[in-house]
């Protein structure tokens, strides 16, 4: 008797969209896929509390080892201020050219400062917090924003130490210091949109950390912390593309509109022609912009 064997029939691999299907039918969904916009906005909007509490742990236990404590917050950008005063003012003598040259310097280190904090912050935001962003689903842009906001809490410590320098050295109290207030919201939405650029760069290639302390060095040097930008345009020996580009420079914006607010001896004529409306577009652009690109890369953050 011969023995006949039967093969069974041959099963057809499944496919892709036949496991999509599987999975639709049970209730699953991919871990860590990236939300449509507006879903990631309200996502981002309900943690809007987490984002303001991790802000300011993160700020309290920035100086918590050093014996002057939170002070520090207070005398990192006023030791930075005496030394840009010493080589700038004195040696090279700036001063002999701008009014009210204290004030001036000290507003300018204390706004670049809070800009430069928190790009610096951003860089390590997603490859400094892995541990945190493995472990725990939330949107990873909660992150940069939160280092931002963190700088923007150092900021206003500082801002009374400027309050009694700006007093000692003269300068009246004005209606104009209100406005103040609406130059650090459209900073804060620059700051945080290219913290979360850096971030997302940050998290792919990491020595971008490296790389950033020499192009913000860079970039303070030509955006008039130390020096005014209207007495160097005013010379004819630039050429117009660098005059524009000294004037449009976000940073300097940004520190000539808070000049503008707090020193009355800092004129509208020394500000940038259309500054607000610049100020405006700078934090738009980089807000929006820096939001939607690192957006595209939520589901890549703490992989590999």
């Amino acid at each position: 008797m011969s023995q006949v064997l039967h093969t069974p029939p041959p099963t057809r691999a499944r496919t892709d969209d036949d496991l999509a299907a599987l999975a639709a039918r049970h209730g699953l969904s991919v871990s860590g896929a990236r939300p449509s916009l507006p879903e990631y906005v309200r996502q981002l909007w309900a943690r809007r509390h987490f984002i303001g509490a991790f802000a300011t742990a993160k700020l309290t236990a920035q100086y918590s080892q050093a014996k002057l404590g939170q002070l520090w917050q207070v005398m990192n950008p006023l030791l930075n201020a005496a030394v840009y005063y010493f080589i700038f003012g004195v040696l090279l003598g700036t001063k002999q050219h701008v009014p009210d040259y204290v004030p001036f310097l000290v507003t300018g280190v204390f706004i670049w400062t809070f800009t430069q904090s928190s790009i610096m912050a951003g860089t390590r935001a997603i490859s400094g917090n892995l541990g945190l962003v493995r472990a725990l689903h939330f949107p990873r842009a909660a992150l940069p924003i939160s280092f931002a906001l963190q700088q923007l809490q150092q900021l206003l410590f500082s801002m009374a130490a400027l309050v009694v320098i700006l007093l000692c050295f003269g300068v009246p109290v004005a209606a104009s210091w209100l406005l103040a207030v609406p130059a650090l919201v459209l900073q804060f939405t620059f700051n945080a949109g290219v913290s979360m650029i850096v971030a997302r760069m940050g998290a792919k290639t990491p020595d971008i950390a490296q790389l950033m302390p020499f192009l913000l060095r860079t970039w303070m040097y030509v955006s008039g912390v130390m020096w005014s930008i209207d007495k160097i345009t005013k010379h004819d020996h630039l050429p117009h593309v660098v005059t524009v580009l000294l004037q449009i420079n976000p940073a300097a914006v940004y520190i000539d509109l808070m000049r503008f607010a707090l020193i009355d001896s800092f004129h509208a004529r020394s500000l940038p022609p259309h500054v607000w409306a610049a100020a405006i577009g700078w934090a738009l652009l980089a807000g929006i912009g820096g939001f939607i690109y690192f957006w595209k890369a939520e589901e890549t953050y703490g992989r590999g």
